[in-house]
């Protein structure tokens, strides 16, 4: 088995080649940061009542008083979704009747909107609500565009694995940005909310792919000590930049469709990246194609300036088990072994609640006291520090207990949020980011405990598949938010108690803190913490048949290269290590 990281360990960590390369692909994340959460604004609920049009006749009074109060918390305000019948608001000013002293109107009957809605043009000028009136029986299409856009990129999340794996992750990366800024600009020109939605759904797949490759393609080039700071302090607070571009742009932009175009347009800054971000070295001589994986490497090492070495990779060793592995690796290895199926179904779990959590925060800022602008940069400049602490731990503490501490922060802290009283409405708003402090941390981790549990081969489908999952959570957000409609900590309740058990499930994964970067499954299954046992590439011998690797078939010669080392045979020897890839029994 070669060893990648040490067969390139002569173009250095940080030079030159590796900077452009983390810069380039940190920045093609930033549209991902403000287009991935856009629908807090561009499907904004504003404050809205029944119309009264002016064809009604009423007298001034009776206008004013048109629509009943409800309460809503704690305070009584007009009605949303309900008018006084104006047949009999009609007659009483007809008849010069005065409302609450003629008139008592809890006697009098209520109405649906029948002539629309009015809505206020504070915060928001228009948004896809008060276009499309999705409000009172409709209100559960605004959730439901959220969620579209988290299906496209469910259905991104999946296909972007397969199709990386076997296209590369630069085409990918730049077919799918394309998508997303193409069908974006579209949208804008959007003339009904089915319309919209669809839209929504295929600019979803578009987001996700460019986000999932551009991951993936810089966790294979640059080196094992920059890999941490790329996945954190890279792609992580660049995504963060982009997502506290998004209420600057709004507080500016109040009207829907100018803000869409805003934010879709930088996507065209990025095509000229295509001549300077070259394709995944590893993932090349996963495909065999060893002569572009030499060049791309000759080319960093001139660009490092320093002397690479005639051959690099051994074309011979390398085409042998890349025959070995084409006829084997497909995504049935996610689930093919007990111990990688268990990998398999914890990451899908940790990666969907964590999911919830960070976008129903993030989501759910509308709803927060104060001002809605000030609350989603606030939301979104608390994930640096949380980004800046993920990395600190990946680079100090095992992966494990990194993971569980943040999610026990997290999650802990949104169950007190009920405990706090209603008139402290800050302090609310502190737990609410400290929440958020801890699940983004998770977050931001939870991509590198993934990409290091996970081999070269099936990496993007590992990380794509478990993205996946994280979709799910990202497509039941929206109602988990909805339900602060019925019980507003009752959102907050739930998102910390799963936050809470998932923090507890963590605690049993495998440790990859301070191992390398597996390149094939074999090497996936020796990832420390998970007992290897090779049950599938054994065959069975009958009881006259000799074992081949058994200690007493070996030569002498060979049997005094095996040396005993903590109860586990170390086998210097090239050939035994070639033959009995599995161990010698005894």
């Amino acid at each position: 088995m070669y060893d990648y990281d040490l067969l390139t360990g002569f173009l250095g960590e940080w030079g030159p080649f590796q900077r452009l390369i983390f810069f380039l692909l940190s920045a093609s994340i930033i549209p991902n940061g403000f287009n991935g959460l856009s629908a807090v604004f561009l499907a904004g609920t504003p404050e809205h009542q029944c119309r009264v049009p002016a064809s009604a006749n009423l007298s001034s009074q009776w206008l004013n008083a048109s629509i009943p109060l409800e309460e809503r918390d704690g305070r009584q305000v007009p009605s949303r979704c309900r008018r006084y019948r104006l047949d009999a608001l009609r007659n009483f000013s007809a008849l010069s009747l005065e409302p609450g002293r003629d008139v008592n109107l809890s006697q009098v009957e209520t109405e649906k909107c029948l002539d629309g809605w009015e809505y206020s043009r504070d915060p928001y000028l228009s948004t896809i609500v008060s276009e499309w009136n999705l409000v009172c029986d409709n209100d559960w299409k605004s959730p439901l565009t959220t969620s579209l856009f988290f299906v496209g990129v469910l259905v991104g999340s999946f296909m972007s694995g397969l199709l990386s794996d076997k296209f590369g992750r630069k085409n990918v990366m730049f077919a799918t940005m394309g998508v997303q800024t193409g069908f974006g600009f579209i949208q804008v020109f959007s003339t009904s909310w089915e319309m919209f939605s669809v839209l929504f759904l295929i600019v979803g797949m578009g987001q996700i792919s460019n986000y999932v490759a551009a991951f993936v393609l810089g966790t294979e080039i640059l080196g094992k000590s920059i890999r941490i700071i790329y996945c954190t302090l890279g792609v992580c607070i660049f995504y963060a930049f982009g997502y506290m571009l998004l209420p600057l742009c709004a507080y500016f932009i109040r009207d829907w469709r100018t803000l869409l175009l805003t934010l879709t347009l930088p996507g065209l800054l990025y095509v000229p990246l295509w001549w300077f971000i070259p394709e995944s070295p590893r993932w090349l001589l996963a495909q065999g194609r060893i002569q572009e994986a030499e060049a791309i490497i000759q080319k960093a090492a001139k660009q490092n300036g320093v002397q690479a070495p005639a051959i690099i990779f051994d074309p011979i060793e390398l085409e042998d088990l890349n025959s070995r592995d084409q006829q084997t690796n497909s995504i049935l290895d996610l689930v093919r072994t007990r111990n990688i199926r268990s990998i398999t179904i914890m990451s899908l779990i940790l990666w969907m609640v964590i999911s919830i959590g960070y976008f129903g925060l993030s989501l759910d800022t509308p709803n927060l006291h104060g001002d809605i602008y000030l609350n989603c940069f606030l939301s979104a400049v608390i994930e640096v520090p949380a980004y800046i602490i993920s990395w600190l731990l990946l680079q100090n503490l095992p992966r494990r207990y990194s993971m569980a501490g943040v999610l026990f922060l997290g999650g802990c802290v949104l169950l007190f949020i009920q405990l706090v009283p209603s008139h402290l409405n800050a302090v609310s708003i502190i737990l609410v980011m400290i929440g958020k402090f801890g699940i983004t941390a998770s977050f931001s981790m939870v991509y590198v405990y993934t990409a290091e549990l996970y081999p070269t081969v099936v990496r993007n489908m590992g990380v794509g598949a478990s993205s996946m999952a994280s979709r799910i959570g990202s497509i039941l957000s929206p109602y988990f938010v909805y339900l602060g409609a019925y019980d507003r900590f009752l959102p907050y309740i739930l998102m910390g108690s799963l936050t809470v058990l998932t923090g507890i499930l963590t605690l049993f994964l495998p440790e990859s803190y301070g191992t390398s970067l597996p390149d094939t499954v074999d090497q996936m299954l020796r990832v420390k913490g998970i007992k290897y046992r090779n049950t599938s590439k054994i065959k069975r011998r009958s009881k006259n048949e000799e074992d081949p690797c058994s200690i007493h078939s070996l030569s002498l010669s060979a049997y005094n290269t095996v040396k005993l080392q903590k109860n586990t045979f170390v086998y210097p020897n090239p050939l035994i290590s070639h033959l009995c890839p599995y161990g010698i029994t005894y």
